[in-house]
Formats: C-alpha cells, sequence, structure tokens
C-alpha cells in the first residue's frame, strides 16, 4: 500500500530525481515554457510555484522594510544555481505575479510522443505567455522570389520576341 506517499519517482533514484526537478524549475524560470512529458510538469509544477510564491513573499518584505531578504533569495539559490535566473524571478516575475494568489503555471497537454508514444505537455508560466509569430512578409517575400525569377525569364522572352 501507498498510503501518504506522494509524487512520482520517474523510475529515477532520488538524487537524478531532485536534480531534474532542479533543471526543469530553472529552465521554465528562464524560458518561461517548456516542453516535457506530463508526468514531470505535473511534478515540477508545484516545485515551481513553491519558489515563486517565496520570492513573491520577499519581494513583498523587501518593500516594506527597503532591504533585500537575502535568506529567501538563498533558500531559492539553493535549488536553482544559475544566478541570472535567481535575479530574474526577484526581478521580472515576483512583481508581475504579486497580485495573484496562487496557480501561477498552466499544463497544456500536446498528445503523444512519436517515439515511445508517452504523453507531452506544455508548462508554461501564466502571465508570460507570449506568443511568438512569424512576420508576413519574410513569407510574401519567398513567394515573390520564387514568383520573380519565373516572370524575369518570361518577360525576358517576350522582351527578346518583340525587339526581333
Amino acid at each position: 500500500m501507498r498510503h501518504r506517499k506522494s509524487g512520482r519517482k520517474l523510475k529515477r533514484t532520488a538524487s537524478h530525481r531532485k536534480a531534474l526537478l532542479n533543471t526543469l524549475a530553472t529552465e521554465l524560470i528562464r524560458h518561461k515554457k517548456i516542453q516535457t512529458t506530463l508526468a514531470k510538469a505535473k511534478e515540477v509544477r508545484p516545485f515551481v510555484e513553491r519558489l515563486i510564491t517565496r520570492a513573491k513573499n520577499a519581494l513583498t518584505k523587501e518593500n516594506e522594510n527597503n532591504k533585500k531578504d537575502i535568506h529567501a533569495r538563498r533558500l531559492i539559490s539553493k535549488y536553482i544555481k544559475d544566478r541570472e535566473v535567481v535575479k530574474e524571478l526577484f526581478t521580472e516575475i515576483a512583481p508581475k505575479v504579486a497580485q495573484r494568489p496562487g496557480g501561477y503555471t498552466r499544463i497544456i497537454k500536446l498528445g503523444q510522443r512519436l517515439g515511445d508514444a508517452a504523453p507531452l505537455g506544455i508548462l508554461e508560466l501564466v502571465d508570460f505567455n507570449v506568443v511568438k509569430e512569424k512576420p508576413k512578409s519574410e513569407t510574401k517575400l519567398k513567394q515573390e522570389k520564387k514568383g520573380w525569377k519565373k516572370k524575369e525569364k518570361s518577360t525576358a522572352k517576350t522582351e527578346s520576341e518583340q525587339t526581333a
């Protein structure tokens, strides 16, 4: 029986699982969106939300006291080893989610991976869902180039036929 045993093992040892959670959390904070399996996403979600909540609470405390909360930064640095990502968490993410009472991440199901049929999903930060669209001008330029070459040859023939 597995009474009161929470969390997924993800077929890894405890140290490997801890390292996996740390790296996935770091990449999620860095890129604001990651694609992974649903089991990993569901396991990382509460881990990241606890880190963001700790940063948010530290930021509100810093605003009241006008001093940096070094203790909270060190606790978060215990899990996120990249200083730039920790700095980004405190300067960009925490102020943006300051009014949100929780639920900083969302999981979007994508379907199954082709190789092993593992269920995939996207784990993203809710307030940072930036959609990157390709400019339409680039696609038109490619089409114009293709059409331009064909038109050039056909117009060149018609000009030579007209002069002859």
